[in-house]
This record gives C-alpha cells, structure tokens and sequence, in this order.
C-alpha cells in the first residue's frame, strides 16, 4: 500500500497549521422556521395547520394573542416584543358575496340581477385588518400577515400598535405611528394588505 505523504514530511492528508479551516454558515432559529413555513405541504407542517386551524374554530372570530403564532412573520412586518405592540387571530369567510335580497328576489332588468356571482373588490386580508381595526379604534394597525385556512374561514394576525404608550412614543423607529394622519389607516389602503 502506498501512503500518501504531504511536501513538509507530516502525517498524510493533514493541513498546514497557520491555514484555517472554512467554518460552515450558521443560521439562527427564524431561517430554520422560515423554512419550514415554506414547505406548507410537507408533513410536519400539515399536521402542524390542522391543529392550529382546529384550535382557531374552538376560539371566537376575534382574539388577542399573547404571542405571535409565526414570529419569523411578524418580526418580518415590524413587530417587535416589546410594550405597546399587540397581535390580535381574526378570521374572514372564504367565497364570494351574494347580494343581501330578500328570497333572492331582484325587482328589476336581468342584467342588473346578479346575486350569487358577485365579488368583494377588497382582500380578504383588508377585511381582516378593517375587522380588528373597528373592533380595538385606540390602537393603530401596523400590518397583518396569513397564518391558517380551512374550507369555511381565512385566518390572519393583525399588529396594532398603542399610540399612546411611552414606549412606543420614545422609539424613533415607531412613533411615526402615533401622529393623527395614520388614524384608520387600515381602512385607506396604507398596510401592506
């Protein structure tokens, strides 16, 4: 057998000692959670939706969170841990909208009569953020992000923001939102929704 020896005379296969070795990338927990929120189909996160998606049917439609359910998400749309940010789980009907007639009966030209086929010109996910901004006027709403569906209901998370907290009215990077103008702004087409 013939050993395989290196120019300086070492032990086969042995690297010089003033080189260093490249060391692997390593990444935090939201890049491994991020990746597995991609894959929506594999196994892990199925099971992982079903649960959820059974755990919101259980809850009422609007509910405050004490955490975020995907916080590589949240932190991506400017939630932060701290004092004065809050997540509040709604959930919209899926489908289109039929038009509120009764028995269905349009008085009126056929062309006009459509009921069943008509369509919301908003997303779902603006409805969500209008929904919970209605509900809780003293907060401000930030951005809103998908989090679970099943054949009835869209699910989302919404992040509200307290304008009046001291908190957020120290942080440079937030209080932008506590300024009158950015009241209702869910309902003006502002969020990323």
């Amino acid at each position: 057998e013939q050993s395989v020896t290196t120019e300086g005379g070492g032990p086969p296969h042995s690297a010089p000692s003033d080189v260093r070795r490249p060391t692997l990338p390593t990444m935090g927990y939201v890049t491994y959670v991020r990746m597995i929120w991609n894959k929506k189909q594999s196994d892990v996160m199925r099971y992982l939706l079903r649960i959820r998606c059974w755990e919101c049917r259980q809850m009422k439609n609007l509910v405050r969170l004490p955490r975020p359910s995907r916080p590589d998400k949240a932190h991506r749309m400017g939630y932060k841990s701290k004092k004065g940010f809050v997540i509040y789980r709604v959930g919209v009907l899926r489908g289109g909208r039929k038009k509120p007639l009764r028995h269905g009966i349009h008085y009126g030209k056929p062309k006009t009569s459509g009921i069943a086929g008509l369509k919301v010109r908003k997303s779902k996910q603006a409805i969500a953020e209008c929904r919970v901004g209605a509900a809780v006027p003293s907060l401000r709403v930030l951005n809103s992000y998908w989090v679970n569906q099943d054949g009835r209901k869209k699910y989302y998370e919404v992040i509200l923001v307290d304008p009046f907290h001291k908190t957020i009215r120290h942080d440079p990077r937030i209080n932008w939102i506590c300024k009158a103008v950015h009241k209702r702004r869910e309902a003006r087409g502002l969020t990323a929704a």
